[in-house]
């Protein structure tokens, strides 16, 4: 195994655990700076494949120009828990079973 093998499985592993992250992280702050963390890891893949003018786009464009606008928007919705109205169990329900419907058709 050479060293651009082992590089290509470190940023496969930390491309994968921050997409991950990005889904499991309950505060949405947290959520897109971990998506600049992928773009980041993203970045190091075309890097290995020899595409720097790809790499470097993709930090200017994405991780600098996208994700503030995304934090813009989250830092002026300002999203509390505490504001947000409690849904009962039957809107939970009704959720799942569209959700369910929705997987059945597209199955």
């Amino acid at each position: 195994m050479g060293i651009g093998t082992i590089s290509f499985i470190i940023l496969s592993v930390l491309t994968i655990f921050c997409a991950i992250m990005v889904v499991a992280s309950k505060n949405p702050v947290h959520s897109v700076l971990w998506l600049v963390a992928t773009f980041f890891t993203i970045s190091g893949h075309y890097l290995l494949l020899n595409a720097q003018f790809l790499a470097i786009v993709n930090i200017i464009v994405y991780a600098g120009a996208i994700m503030v606008l995304f934090l813009f928007v989250l830092m002026l919705m300002n999203l509390n828990a505490n504001t947000e109205p409690r849904k009962n169990l039957w809107t939970k329900l009704a959720g799942v079973v569209s959700a369910g419907m929705l997987l059945w058709i597209l199955v």
